[in-house]
């Protein structure tokens, strides 16, 4: 895929809380306008690359956002504005300030395979899922 699609997450496959905040998307998000690659997937190792993040270590998800790659508290903000209220008004958060933001970001990250644990492999999406998913 050489044009990269609007509104899409890429995520971290074997981390549970990130999996874990798919699934909670993927309810939330009743019009289905957020689709989602794992890093682990080819595409995703090659959006992870592009855009400077180590597909072995991901520090943060990224969402493309209207031609943008967003990381972090950035990501945050503009996934939450896909979606619909009272889920949007969360979406303030990217504009707090972005270095305590961040930071508190940063901490859940570096630790969120302590904190909720990891997968031997990718989390596989359903049947109804799968057509949200870029895989390839």
């Amino acid at each position: 895929m050489s044009e990269e699609p609007d509104g899409l997450w890429l995520f971290d496959g074997v981390c549970n809380f990130c999996t874990g905040s798919v699934q909670a998307v993927l309810r939330l998000d009743r019009k289905g306008v957020i689709r989602f690659t794992p890093i682990q997937s080819s595409y995703g190792r090659e959006l992870a690359v592009k855009h400077g993040i180590d597909p072995e270590t991901p520090e943060s998800f990224l969402f493309l956002d209207h031609g943008q790659a967003l990381a972090k508290t950035a990501a945050i903000g503009a996934l939450l504005r896909r979606l619909e209220v009272p889920w949007r008004w969360l979406a303030f958060i990217d504009r707090l300030p972005r270095g305590p933001a961040d930071a508190a970001y940063d901490w859940i990250a570096r630790n969120r395979y302590r904190l909720m644990g990891k997968k031997d492999c990718c989390m596989v999406p359903t049947e109804g899922q799968r057509e949200r998913f870029l895989l390839d």
